[in-house]
């Protein structure tokens, strides 16, 4: 059977969620946080080797936290997002800060992929059916260019705390992926259950259908598209028209224009699970019950790694 790899995305810090590194926040009866269920999930599902973006600045307390618990049950590889790390011809503008986004970090693991692999946000809980749908679906025999995406019900995926942003997908009739809506400020319609509220990506408000399928920025990729990456981010590097301080190069926004330009498909991947996440500090609570009543369930182990 082919081999696959989890690629998770920590370097962010998380502006919404205070002061604190949300990554490392203690939701788990054992001090897990969810980039540990996130990883026993998808070792579950047969996933072979996890690969974790992170900046060298947070190394010592992720290593401290994951890699001493999870070093006998996985293979697991650090990689490191650094904002001077670009294309030959490039350099950093001055003043820029900002990470250059999530195609720039999973380019940070360009050296070590070399399997289908999945990327994932490391601040979300996705469900272990994701991981079990995606894992399947890499494994299988597909075209070179055929990719994945786990799409999720919009409405399992609203926080109680504050507003969400979101991609919607548009599919064909056979769940293949035809464009990626980025919406923001998602909350809850207050004149119904059926409709959620927000804005489109230029400012106006839209309604959306609770039910309609979303990205949580849950993709299944293969080896060749980190070329495709490497010819993008050029292409984005030498953009004029986009502020070079804080323009960012973004998995959903340049999957849809390759899927728009007929350069890929992308099959989308029915999810049930209900999603949560630490967008915000008020968010910890839920998380933390929601753990727990899975715990006495027994869905997983009071020590997740015995």
């Amino acid at each position: 059977m082919n081999k696959t790899a989890l690629v998770i995305m920590a370097a962010g810090l998380g502006s919404r969620f205070g002061n604190g590194i949300k990554q490392l926040e203690h939701v788990g009866p054992d001090g897990e946080i969810l980039m540990d269920y996130s990883i026993y999930d998808a070792l579950s599902a047969g996933f072979d080797k996890i690969i974790i973006i992170i900046r060298r600045d947070i190394e010592d307390e992720f290593k401290k936290m994951i890699g001493d618990r999870i070093a006998k049950k996985a293979d697991v590889t650090y990689v490191y997002q650094d904002i001077d790390d670009l294309p030959e011809g490039f350099s950093k503008p001055e003043g820029r800060t900002k990470p250059w986004g999530t195609c720039h970090a999973v380019l940070a693991a360009r050296d070590v992929i070399d399997c289908p692999f999945c990327v994932i946000n490391a601040d979300d809980f996705y469900g272990r059916g994701a991981f079990a749908v995606m894992h399947d679906a890499l494994v299988a025999e597909t075209p070179v260019n055929e990719y994945f995406l786990a799409g999720y019900i919009l409405g399992n995926t609203l926080s109680e705390n504050g507003t969400v942003t979101r991609g919607i997908c548009l599919s064909n009739h056979k769940q293949y992926l035809i464009g990626v809506h980025e919406s923001y400020k998602l909350k809850r319609c207050t004149e119904g259950r059926n409709m959620v509220d927000g804005f489109n990506r230029q400012g106006s408000p839209i309604k959306v259908n609770v039910n309609a399928t979303v990205s949580m920025n849950m993709w299944g990729l293969k080896p060749e598209f980190i070329d495709k990456l490497k010819h993008g981010f050029d292409i984005f590097l030498a953009d004029k028209d986009a502020d070079p301080l804080t323009k960012e190069f973004l998995l959903p926004i340049y999957i849809d224009k390759l899927v728009k330009e007929g350069e890929v498909k992308v099959k989308i991947l029915d999810v049930n699970e209900k999603w949560f996440g630490l967008t915000y500090a008020e968010d910890k609570p839920e998380v933390v019950e929601r753990i727990k009543e899975m715990t006495e369930s027994g869905k997983y182990p009071a020590k997740l790694w015995g």
